[in-house]
């Protein structure tokens, strides 16, 4: 599927690194697909064509550049403009849960036809469900084979493959060479004990201000934030061990290492640290929509970049949500510390690292867990408890499969969980960017007018204008109140 040629042709043309990820484009000459600012000598204009994403540009036979690696541009923006539906099928396919599987066990999980999936995915992507989870795994192993010194069995597992075979025939069908000529051609490599990744992102990002809000809420044994790093616990796939992840905005990357986790863990951990430190944000698109506004206008101007702070964990983010209802952020890190150190598990003895060496604790550890005796009134701890026990069951699901209005409807019957609560747990664990806790005491202030604060109704309509990137609006006033307060 092709799109704007002309547009696409000028900015390709021109170099302009900013339209990374924008678009992709193809040279029929070489049969070698690129991305804006490659510096590889330009094609001639009538051997380019354009595609909105990777699995495209793939599908339709050209290989990954080996110069720009174009399979490192943050993710496509027409992602971000898709259907319900689509967005959904994304989230699934990024988690891996497409992998090996029919179309129709994907299509069945999302309620459409197989036939009306395709067709979903042709009309926004230009590409198959089943080529953007080849492209997806394919380019993981590029990045793996790029950054790590894993053996090469290591790098086929952690990419999803099921042997080693069939990892060197994806390989080379999409690259045009083994893996181990790729690896030749890396620059970089670390210790076997480590992984080391980088994820790229679209500046502007202010690390700063992301980075302060989660030291705020840092959870001691389980997180830490120091010297513009930020450090936790985690356990993926069977091993355990610390994520570190230190932004460059210069270089628009982040940077994250992985220390006793094994190479199964990779894949994921890339997925929650991209939703942590919201990866896939368009800070061009969003700031030109809130500036509009004139009360955030100047907030955008001076934190361009600004990013939504999101989950490692969902099912933890949910319960310190719960903890942080009617407390200040001091309290509820305070609560969620003694949680963690009552009810959570200890690290291996080799992962553990400083201070870090508590996990926190799972649904099913919470299910029926005494939660009230680290503090909590009855009634909140029991909506604990509810919780975990709806996630150990299944019944509510805060994961990458997870529709975002099922899960909200399900969070609301909850008993103890109100709109604030399932409006901030969709913020942040759910990644949702429209969502809007309008009875938020520190919205409300911003958005007073005298002595008389504006009710819910008011704010919900004032902030219309704000939609799609109604939460983004809501992080720019939390941050300004803080650093008024703090001031």
């Amino acid at each position: 599927m092709e799109i704007d040629h002309e547009s696409c042709l000028a900015a390709f043309l021109g170099r302009d690194r900013r339209f990374a990820g924008r678009f992709y484009a193809g040279v029929t000459s070489t049969g070698i697909y690129c991305r804006p600012g490659c510096p590889a000598p330009l094609p001639r204009p009538r051997n380019l064509r354009f595609f909105r994403c990777a699995a495209a540009a793939e599908e339709a036979g050209f290989r990954a550049c080996l110069r720009c690696r174009p399979e490192t541009a943050p993710g496509t923006p027409a992602w971000t403009g898709t259907s319900a539906t689509v967005a959904r099928a994304l989230r699934q396919i990024e988690a891996g849960l497409a992998d090996d599987a029919p179309l129709g066990a994907l299509a069945a999980r999302l309620g459409v036809g197989e036939r009306h999936l395709r067709r979903l995915f042709g009309e926004h992507l230009g590409a198959s469900p089943v080529a953007i989870a080849r492209t997806r795994r394919l380019h993981f192993a590029r990045r793996l084979l790029d950054d790590t010194s894993l053996r090469m069995s290591d790098v086929a597992l952690a990419a999803g493959y099921s042997s080693v075979r069939r990892f060197n025939e994806a390989m080379r069908a999409a690259f045009g060479v083994s893996p181990t000529k790729l690896r030749r051609s890396a620059t970089t490599a670390t210790d076997r004990a480590d992984i080391v990744l980088r994820l790229p992102f679209r500046p502007p990002f202010d690390d700063a201000s992301l980075l302060a809000f989660l030291a705020a809420r840092a959870v001691p044994g389980v997180e830490e934030v120091s010297d513009g790093v930020y450090r936790r616990t985690a356990e993926l796939t069977g091993s355990a061990g610390i994520v570190e992840a230190r932004v460059d905005p210069d270089r628009g990357l982040l940077s994250l290492h992985l220390q006793g986790l094994g190479p199964a863990s990779a894949l994921e951990a890339t997925r929650r640290a991209g939703r942590l430190f919201d990866l896939d944000a368009d800070p061009g698109m969003i700031a030109a929509r809130l500036a509009t506004d004139p009360l955030l206008a100047p907030l955008v101007a001076r934190r361009p970049g600004l990013r939504v702070p999101g989950a490692w964990d969902p099912f933890e983010t949910a319960v310190r949500t719960i903890l942080g209802q009617q407390v200040s952020v001091k309290a509820a890190r305070t609560l969620a510390a003694r949680l963690a150190s009552k009810f959570g598990r200890s690290l291996p003895a080799g992962a553990v690292r400083g201070g870090l060496a508590l996990l926190f604790p799972r649904a099913e550890e919470l299910a029926e867990a005494d939660v009230a005796s680290i503090g909590l009134t009855s009634r909140r701890a029991e909506t604990l408890r509810h919780l975990a026990r709806e996630v150990a069951l299944g019944r509510i699901d805060l994961g990458p499969a997870a529709s975002l209005d099922e899960a909200e409807s399900r969070l609301a019957g909850v008993p103890g969980i109100g709109p604030w609560t399932a409006q901030v747990i969709a913020l942040r664990a759910l990644g949702e960017p429209d969502a809007l806790p309008a009875g938020d005491l520190g919205l409300r202030k911003a958005l007073t007018k005298g002595a008389v604060l504006p009710t819910i109704a008011t704010v919900e309509a004032r902030a219309r204008g704000w939609r799609p990137w109604r939460a983004y609006a809501l992080i720019h006033l939390w941050t300004e109140l803080a650093s008024q307060e703090n001031s």
